[in-house]
C-alpha cells in the first residue's frame, strides 16, 4: 500500500493583485512530499520558494490548483496543528525568557504546566539548548536564537517543519555547525522537513530531494532526488557525488532563467 504523500500540490497557481497590476507568484505547481523527506526549495530571490511554503501553511491562497497537508486542506491543517513554521528571523520576544518564548504556543494551547514543563526541556534537550531555559533571547547569539525558534516550533511536537531560510543571516561557520545539527534533529525526530535556502552548498548537504525554481512566474524546472547517504559528515562536501548534485542544481537554475520573458 502506498502511502499518502504530507504534501501534495497539483496544478498549483497563485497571482497576487497589486495596486500595479497582478503578479503572478506560482504557476503549475505540482509536487509530492513524502513523510521524512527533507526537502529544500532553492531558486532566485522572487521565485515563489517563500510563497509556496505559506500556501502550505495557510498562510496564503492559491488562486487556482489543489494542495493538501496530511491528505486535509492547509486550513483544516492549521487548525489540527500539523505543522511547526521557523521563520527568517528568530522573533523571539525579548521580555520573555528562552523557555518562555518556547512555552508561548503551548500555553497558547491549553497545555498543562506539567506538561509545558515537560516539553521545554525536551525540546531544548533536541537543540542542544539546555540549560539556557532563564536566559533572554539578549543573552544569546544569533545561532542560538534561531535553535530556540526551532524548539519553539517543535514544541508541539508537530510531524511536519516548514522552515523559511532560518540561517540566511548567519555567517558560514555557524550556519555549518547549525545545518550539522538540524540533520542530527531530523535523523532523531523522522519529520518532514521542508526547507527553503537560497544557498546550492546548504540545499544538497541537507535534502533528500532538491526542488529547483525559476523567477517568477515560480515553476519548479528541476526536482533532484538525492543519492547521498542519510549520515552525511560536512567533509561530504567535497566528494564527487556531492559536487555532481551541485552542478546539477546550478544548471536547473541556469535553465530556470531560460523561462524569463
Amino acid at each position: 500500500m502506498t502511502m499518502q504523500p504530507v504534501i501534495s500540490a497539483k496544478g498549483l497557481d497563485l497571482t497576487f493583485q497589486t495596486g500595479d497590476g497582478p503578479v503572478h507568484a506560482l504557476k503549475d505547481i505540482s509536487l509530492d512530499i513524502n513523510k521524512g523527506d527533507f526537502v529544500s526549495f532553492i531558486g532566485p530571490s522572487g521565485c515563489g520558494k517563500t510563497t509556496f511554503l505559506r500556501v502550505m501553511a495557510d498562510l496564503e491562497q492559491p488562486t487556482a490548483g489543489q494542495i493538501t497537508v496530511n491528505g486535509i486542506s492547509p486550513a483544516a491543517a492549521r487548525r489540527a496543528r500539523s505543522y511547526g513554521y521557523v521563520f527568517q528571523a528568530a522573533g523571539l520576544y525579548p521580555w520573555r525568557t528562552i523557555g518562555g518564548n518556547i512555552r508561548l504556543p503551548l500555553e497558547i494551547m491549553g497545555y498543562s504546566r506539567a506538561d509545558q514543563d515537560a516539553r521545554v526541556a525536551r525540546v531544548l534537550e533536541l537543540v542542544e539548548l539546555a540549560g539556557f531555559e532563564k536566559k533572554y533571547p539578549w543573552q544569546l547569539s544569533g545561532g542560538m536564537q534561531q535553535r530556540a525558534s526551532i524548539a519553539r516550533a517543535l514544541a508541539f511536537d508537530a510531524d511536519l517543519l516548514l522552515m523559511d531560510e532560518p540561517f540566511g543571516a548567519l555567517d558560514e561557520i555557524v550556519r555549518d555547525h547549525l545545518n550539522e545539527q538540524l540533520l542530527k534533529l531530523w535523523d532523531r525526530t523522522n519529520k518532514t522537513i521542508c526547507f527553503v535556502t537560497h544557498s546550492i552548498p546548504e540545499a544538497v548537504y541537507l535534502s533528500t530531494k532538491i526542488v529547483v525554481m525559476s523567477p517568477r512566474p515560480g515553476r519548479i524546472t528541476d526536482v533532484i532526488n538525492s543519492p547521498l547517504p542519510r549520515n552525511r559528515p560536512l567533509e561530504i562536501r567535497d566528494t564527487p557525488e556531492f559536487l555532481e548534485i551541485a552542478h546539477r542544481v546550478r544548471e536547473g537554475l541556469r535553465a530556470g532563467h531560460a523561462y524569463d520573458a
